[in-house]
């Protein structure tokens, strides 16, 4: 196959396909030219190797001339420079194409012969790996070195659920903002956005102080905002779709059980709220909350529970009425409409406002995600046994951040998000978990993510998790750890051929563009905005 004029790096000189591939640099390449993660290709006899670069080292033909290095003399460093030194770097082939067949990328079960030339990769070979940017396969970014979209393929980013990680401050939010545009743009799926700091709908701040576009300013009515909080919304000049309010009879107790650290119950809690359940069904919680100390006690008596147990239940409870959204009975259907926009295909997101403690954020996440997969399970079961296209539920993926908090090991066993990760596609329904600290998901729930996107992280415990279930992790770990604090991050899994190491996309006005956002005047928008509320809530 045509080398497409690449740029010469070296040669393989040994390796195996289990621990990488060592290269010998060229004695007229600079180390210092090479990096990690750069992208490479080796020529082999019957194939060529898409590969990764993931380690640099320097080496010697004779370790005596290192004891004794030139002492700033140019000439000799000239001299030795190629022949009793050189550089070196190790390579973890990812890909192979035969040279011979029309054949595609195939998984790497080979290694090259001794001394295959090693070649820099070029605009050819990515848009051989990774695409052009087309309906369903969206640039995500662009090689460190290159000026070439790298493209995620979005069905298959959908099918499974997916990660965002990185430390505080490396632009998860804004990762997560690309991939949503992404997926609302090309239309493969519904979106609903848990959005406890205010981030997705309407706007956001930037770190220098400017601020971004949120989803529903860039695609107007095909994005709805919800709010827990909605006085808290329009204050910042946010048009709220409707207010949200859940009703004491809509928690159940698996949603307690959630909040079991928040609200410091104890190991009997479930026990004791379960009995209530079999007595009251569910107004269980409201009339718990009721209860006078002669209630609970004629209550444990008839029901063969403990009276304490039942008391401390109720005390830890009633923090939750204190949360403005709760009512004691749910007035309106607004979930019901909110869920019934989503299989129609429309994108969500719902804001909590004033309402920012893990407790609100926990128990509003998992109550309604609760109900949704409960709705998704009866479409497909109906799907199912029709065979009917159109009884087929809309693909949706549900965006949380703060993911540990209901994926860790303990949570992710109980808790609907757990369900939800394990069951893959087989609902059409996936998740888009965020968080800083993917060691504390729970390691099953992140071999099970199809897809992940992570900027930097530092903390050893938290890359080792990220390479949960990935084969041949090794090299790629230093990758990962080398990645700027800023705009950088590595893509792998499920909708990439192969891992990469990108320049993340700029969300900036080209990029508003790109997604088919034009700019309007203010009397534009308003007129727009009571258009869309007429559309969607006709008198």
């Amino acid at each position: 196959m045509a080398p497409f004029n690449r740029k010469r790096l070296g040669v393989v000189t040994d390796g195996s396909l289990v621990e990488g591939l060592n290269v010998r640099l060229d004695s007229r390449l600079s180390v210092e030219d090479v990096r990690v993660g750069q992208f490479v290709v080796i020529q082999g006899e019957k194939h060529e190797f898409f590969s990764m670069v993931t380690d640099i080292a320097l080496a010697a033909t004779n370790r005596s001339v290192l004891a004794s290095p030139p002492d700033g003399d140019d000439f000799f460093h000239e001299v030795l420079a190629g022949t009793a030194t050189y550089g070196a770097m190790q390579l973890k082939p990812m890909l192979m194409l035969p040279h011979d067949t029309n054949e595609g990328l195939r998984p790497v079960k080979t290694v090259p012969r001794h001394f295959a030339p090693v070649l820099e990769a070029n605009e050819q070979d990515f848009m051989r790996v990774f695409g052009a940017e087309d309906a369903t396969h969206f640039e995500i970014g662009r090689p460190l070195d290159m000026d070439i979209p790298v493209c995620i393929d979005l069905n298959r980013l959908v099918e499974r659920s997916n990660g965002i990680f990185g430390k505080s401050g490396t632009g998860k939010s804004f990762l997560t903002r690309l991939i949503l545009c992404g997926i609302i743009r090309s239309g493969v799926a519904s979106n609903l956005v848990f959005d406890m700091h205010s981030e997705y709908g309407w706007d956001a701040a930037a770190e220098d102080g400017s601020f971004v576009k949120g989803l529903r300013q860039l695609f107007g009515a095909q994005v709805l905002i919800y709010s827990l909080d909605a006085e808290s919304s329009r204050k910042r000049g946010v048009s709220v779709d409707e207010a949200i309010t859940i009703g004491q009879d809509q928690i159940e107790v698996e949603d307690i059980l959630l909040l079991q650290d928040e609200l410091n119950l104890t190991a009997t809690a479930a026990e004791s709220a379960y009995l209530l359940v079999d007595r009251y069904r569910q107004e269980w919680m409201k009339a718990l909350l009721a209860m006078s100390s002669d209630d609970i006690r004629a209550f444990a008596e008839s029901a063969g529970a403990h009276a304490g147990s039942i008391s401390a239940l109720k005390r830890k409870l009633e923090q939750i009425p204190r949360l403005g959204f709760i009512r004691q009975q749910s007035q309106t259907d607004a979930i019901d409409r909110m869920i019934e926009h989503l299989a129609r295909g429309r994108h969500v997101v719902l804001e909590f406002g004033q309402y920012r403690s893990a407790l609100a954020y926990m128990l509003t996440a998992n109550i309604m995600t609760r109900r949704i997969h409960r709705r998704w399970v009866e479409q497909t079961e109906t799907f199912l046994r029709t065979k009917n296209a159109a009884d087929k539920p809309r693909q949706l993926v549900i965006t949380i951040e703060e993911a540990h908090k209901f994926l860790n090991p303990s949570a992710a066993k109980q808790t609907i998000f757990g369900t939800i990760a394990r069951e893959l596609r087989k609902y059409s329904v996936t998740l888009l978990v965020v968080d800083q600290r993917p060691s504390s998901i729970d390691p099953d729930v992140m071999s099970q993510l199809g897809s992940r996107i992570t900027a930097l992280l530092n903390d050893d415990r938290d890359i080792e998790a990220v390479f949960t279930g990935v084969s041949g992790a090794a090299g790629l770990r230093a990758v990962l750890a080398s990645l700027d604090t800023r705009q950088q991050a590595m893509v792998l899994g499920h909708a990439v051929p192969m891992p990469a190491v990108i320049r993340t996309r700029s969300y900036d006005a080209a990029f508003y563009k790109a997604m088919g956002h034009v700019e309007t005047s203010p009397a534009e928008r308003r007129r727009r905005a009571y258009a869309e509320a007429d559309e969607l809530f006709p008198s």
